[in-house]
């Protein structure tokens, strides 16, 4: 079993691709990372962590951690593998607030990662992945779908704020940078009612497919079916676009959510859990 560090994102990507794609919605969130790693280096600050474990030249493991992000694996063939991951973050002296992964390798990190720092771990978010092909009817809500504008910079703002510390309890991103990055992309859509009520967002690519993400709707405009109808309207748009999946990421403690997202056509593949190190 060797651990195979990697500098260069292309150089990385080119090798991990294959692996990953044969499980493309469970690992959409290290595909779309690796992706923008490549298209928008600019992005990223510091050195990201780039890493396989292999054996005899066989993928069994990828490990990716983009500063200040959680790091984030792959599923495993060998949960040895993720044990040697989290050996070589510690003897590299890596500072690892949180681990992101598929539910048997974030355990087993985490378990392992606590060995070796004496830290304990507390689980801060179970989530499931899902996958649509095609989009189901659902009953339409008033308004409709927009992109957004610089002239929607300050409320994006204040609710791409709020989404943080809703579901993550903090804001990991520079909300200006982030969202004049996705505003100059064209990545950001809106449903318009009377007022703009709801949001979601295009994130990183898989070749087949896209993420999406930042689906919110501000407390006020909740329970009118604003968030269904902008999120299907956007999943229909990508995949008039010619992507064949959209993907996304949900709570699993929001049962509202799980079950709406399923009703536009979502499909679950898997789930992930969201450890942190205390």
């Amino acid at each position: 079993m060797k651990l195979q560090r990697f500098e260069d994102a292309r150089q990385f990507y080119d090798r991990v691709k294959d692996y990953l794609l044969s499980q493309e919605a469970m690992h959409n969130l290290l595909l779309g990372i690796a992706d923008t790693l490549i298209r928008y280096p600019e992005l990223y600050q510091s050195q990201p962590y780039l890493a396989t474990v292999e054996i005899d030249r066989d993928i069994i493991a990828v490990a990716m951690r983009t500063p200040p992000y959680d790091l984030v694996l792959s599923q495993s063939k060998n949960v040895d593998a993720v044990k040697a991951i989290a050996k070589d973050l510690h003897l590299s002296s890596e500072q690892i607030s949180a681990v992101n992964a598929p539910t048997i390798e974030s355990e087993t990190f985490a378990q392992a990662w606590c060995s070796l720092t004496n830290q304990s771990y507390q689980l801060k978010m179970a989530m499931r992945a899902f996958q649509l092909e095609q989009v189901q009817n659902i009953s339409q809500a008033t308004g409709y779908l927009r992109l957004a504008t610089e002239s929607d910079q300050e409320m994006l703002r204040h609710w791409f704020e709020a989404f943080c510390i809703e579901v993550i309890g903090k804001v990991e991103s520079d909300p200006k940078a982030w969202i004049n990055h996705h505003l100059q992309q064209q990545a950001i859509y809106l449903w318009q009612d009377k007022v703009t009520v709801s949001m979601a967002s295009r994130g990183q690519f898989t070749p087949h497919g896209v993420r999406i993400n930042l689906v919110y709707t501000p407390p006020e405009y909740r329970g009118k079916g604003y968030a269904s109808a902008c999120l299907a309207g956007l999943s229909q748009k990508l995949l008039d676009q010619g992507h064949k999946y959209c993907f996304l990421f949900t709570d699993l403690a929001n049962s509202t959510t799980n079950h709406i997202y399923q009703l536009i056509g979502y499909r679950p593949i898997g789930d992930w859990h969201n450890y942190h190190f205390i």
